[in-house]
This record gives C-alpha cells, structure tokens and sequence, in this order.
C-alpha cells in the first residue's frame, strides 16, 4: 500500500493519496490540485476516486477539477446532496483499489452526510481516514452551517453516537488520521500532531473521556465560537463544484494611483515589521507567513473586491492561490512596484510601531490599554495581567468596546495575529497611537513577565 498526507499549513489541512497495483484515491483534496496529479502519475497509479469525507466549510476543495483531469470518480456521502455525478456512499460500502479496501463507514455529527474511511489490508483495518468527525486531541464542532436543518445539541447526539458506536470499535492500534490540525476553526483544541492512533484518542482525547452522552452534548455545545461568514459560502462552493483555478483571471497591475482611487480593500500580505514600517493607508495586513487563507476568509467577506501589496509578483500570486482556497476569487489587482512604486509616488504612507515586551512592560505601568486578541482558550491558559480578551474574528464588530483616546497595544500568541488586529483598527477608527506587541505573549511568558491564568476553557 502506497499513503501519503499532504499538509497545508495555511489551513491545517490535510488530504492524502492512496494506492495499490496501480489504483488510487485522494482524499479530501485542496483546491489546487497539481500536486495529486504529480505524485501518481510518478508512482505509476491511476486516481479512480475522490473521496470528500463531508463537505468542508473552511476551505474550497477541488474535487471536480481533479475528476475531470483525471477521469475518477467523486465520492460523497449519501446525504450530501451534491449538484454533480457522483457516486452516493452508504455506510459499509467498499471501494476497492487494488489490493487494499475502503470501507466507508456513515459518521454524521460534524456534518450530517459526514464519513469515515476505514483503509483495510488482506481483510484487516488499518488506517482510518476521520476528516472532521476525529481530531488528534478534539472532535468536530457540531454547529457548522453545513448541519443546517439540525440544532447544534442533535449534531453533538450524532457525534457521540458515531464515535462510540463505530470509530472506538476499531481496533486500538488502528491508525487515525483526520482532515484538519491545530489552527482549523472546525474544532476547539486541536493538536499539533497530525496522526495517531484509536488507542491513544481513547486515553489522550478530552472529548472521548467522556463517557456520558447528554455530558458530551452539554459540552460540546458550550462557549463555542462564533462560525466564520465565509463557511456557509465555502460549504455550497462544493456542494456545486468549484472552477478551476486556471479559470480564474489573473489581476492586473496597477499604479498607485490607481490603486489609490480603485475603493477595494487593500490587503498587505508582508510581513508585519514590513506593514508596520510603512503601509497604504487604511490597508489590513495578513501576512503570508501565518495561517494566510483561514484568516482572510474570516476577516473578508466573500465577493469583496480586493487589491494586493506584496513584496514581488511571486507574493501576488502565492496570495491568489491562498486566496481561491477560501473561495476568494474577487482580487481585481496588485499595486505594481509595490510600496516602493507607492512611495515614490509620493503618496501618505501609515506606519504602526513595533514594540517588544520589554516595551511594553514599561508602557503599562504609563496605563497603555492592552488588546489581546487570541482565542479564549488561549488566554485562559496565560495572559500579560491587564489584557482585554477580544479575539480577532470578532474585533471589527466590537471596536467600540476599546477607547481609541487611550494609547492601545495589541498583542497575540507571536505578533501575526496582533499586526491584523492594528491594522483593522488603524483602519476603522481615529486611534490615538497603536502599538503591535512583537514576539506576543509567547515572549512575554520567555522573559518571565507575570502571567494571568484563569479555569480551564476548551472554547
């Protein structure tokens, strides 16, 4: 047998290739699909199948586009409802490919057509594949939009039921490896790791400790975050079928003039020393160093009309591609030269300072307001003492919460997250001065500042 996991860090994403005597499958493919074609054709396997484990809401898959080029088969489960020719899987049905099976097993929770994939061996269960119904370390939210028609508390009762009646009577050395990693917003305490086996999830995962099924309801549908806008759009992209990315136009090159009177949102993907030190006014930074792609489908409605700032025209494209992945398929330009061709241009350049945490020590004692805008469960676990939690996706709806009279640092786990944050606010509201915390959190806890815990939190 012939298995691969491909990992997308920019969206804790993981799909996989899988072969036998010449056949294989894909796996909960991304929308960029070249790298699938790529490796078969020098492994000599044919791709019969592609398998999506649900539809995903986080991301736009590109399955079509790879049955298309390939001429293999789309596999859902049967309650999907997709709007194309593909083949309906039901619990216990068996794909074969040369000498190894996949046997889907039906695992509604996350999603209602969600599904498993038991990969079996001369008879003997090996490897399943849980997209989103098994985390290393968490299970899937039961409350996404692709569950529509089902309250959160009946998804969570499918999950439970799905977990404990199929996936932990797998054999405990069955390896398992899921669709997402730390970072999705398709579960709440995601591990680092990116496989494991049933026997450690039965020991190490919080969700499957729980033995009692109204317990695990309760808690599944408790403090849970806010979905971001861009899943329900995602969600239907691949119910319908997503183009192909080559059918998406490429952006023009435009002045700084242009870009200055063109009314789209600038998005600056450099870094954010590079943002900080000089930026088109009232731009948002998210830098292509970090989790690009979720955050922008998080910060950015779709449909938007987008214009990028990169370093060079590799940074545009890379941004594209990033881009499509989230289903942003509206970026009408790039500021040809860059900030280079902006600033002799003559135009106003912004500038947010950059402060360490030493910095910021001494400024708290000057009574600097401090933002931190990491997720709950982060700040629980350990915060600089007079931070106000207010998590980045949801910041544009709650900037009147901070008094723009009062000088305002922002700090996050290591300065991605926070040099998004000041840019929103730079952008939407007259600040007195802006500060982005370099190093976050992460280094204020190095330099054995104090740190702020408070109860345990899995939200």
């Amino acid at each position: 047998m012939y298995f691969k996991q491909f990992y997308l860090g920019c969206l804790a994403h993981a799909s996989y290739l899988i072969g036998s005597d010449g056949e294989a499958a894909v796996v909960d493919p991304q929308r960029d699909i070249e790298q699938y074609i790529q490796e078969a054709e020098a492994l000599g396997l044919k791709i019969r199948y592609v398998i999506e484990t649900h539809l995903h809401a986080d991301f736009v898959s590109g399955h079509r586009e790879l049955a298309e080029r390939t001429g293999a088969q789309i596999v859902f489960g049967a309650r999907a409802g997709a709007e194309f020719e593909h083949y309906a899987a039901k619990d216990g049905d068996v794909l074969k490919l040369g000498k190894i099976s996949l046997r889907i097993l039906e695992t509604p929770g996350h999603t209602p057509e969600g599904i498993c994939i038991v990969v079996e061996e001369d008879g003997k269960p090996m490897k399943v594949l849980t997209g989103d119904t098994l985390f290393i370390g968490d299970v899937g939210r039961p409350d996404l939009v692709a569950a529509r028609g089902y309250t959160p508390q009946q998804m969570a009762g499918m999950l439970y039921d799905s977990l404990h009646e199929k996936l932990l009577k797998l054999p405990d050395e069955v390896e398992v490896y899921p669709a997402h990693g730390a970072g999705s917003l398709c579960g709440r305490s995601l591990s680092k790791e990116t496989s494991s086996t049933i026997g450690e999830q039965k020991r190490l995962n919080y969700a499957l400790r729980v033995a009692d099924r109204e317990e695990f309801i309760r808690m599944m549908t408790t403090d849970l975050p806010e979905v971001p806008a861009y899943f329900p759009k995602d969600a239907e992209i691949n119910r319908t079928g997503a183009v192909p990315l080559d059918q998406i136009k490429r952006p023009e090159a435009l002045t700084p003039a242009q870009v200055k009177t063109c009314g789209a949102l600038i998005l600056d993907v450099r870094s954010a020393a590079a943002f900080g030190a000089g930026h088109v006014p009232g731009a948002m930074n998210i830098g292509l160093s970090g989790q690009f792609a979720s955050w922008a489908g998080t910060l950015i409605p779709i449909g938007k009309p987008i214009v990028i700032v990169a370093e060079n025209e590799a940074g545009v494209d890379e941004a594209m591609i990033r881009l499509a992945r989230v289903g942003h398929e509206s970026v009408i330009g790039y500021l040809d030269g860059g900030m280079y061709a902006w600033n002799q241009a003559g135009f106003a350049v912004a500038t947010i300072e950059q402060i360490t945490v030493a910095d910021l020590k001494d400024k708290l004692t000057e009574g600097i307001q401090l933002i931190d805008v990491r997720r709950p469960a982060e700040y629980a676990k350990g915060r600089v003492p007079t931070a106000i939690n207010i998590p980045l996706a949801d910041l544009q709806k709650r900037i009147g919460e901070i008094d723009r009279g009062r000088p305002t640092a922002v700090i996050c786990q290591s300065g991605y997250r926070s040099s998004a944050a000041t840019s929103i606010l730079a952008a939407s509201s007259d600040f007195v001065q802006l500060y982005n915390v370099t190093g976050g959190t992460s280094a204020w806890m190095a330099a054995g500042y104090e740190v702020t815990e408070s109860a345990a939190c899995v939200s």
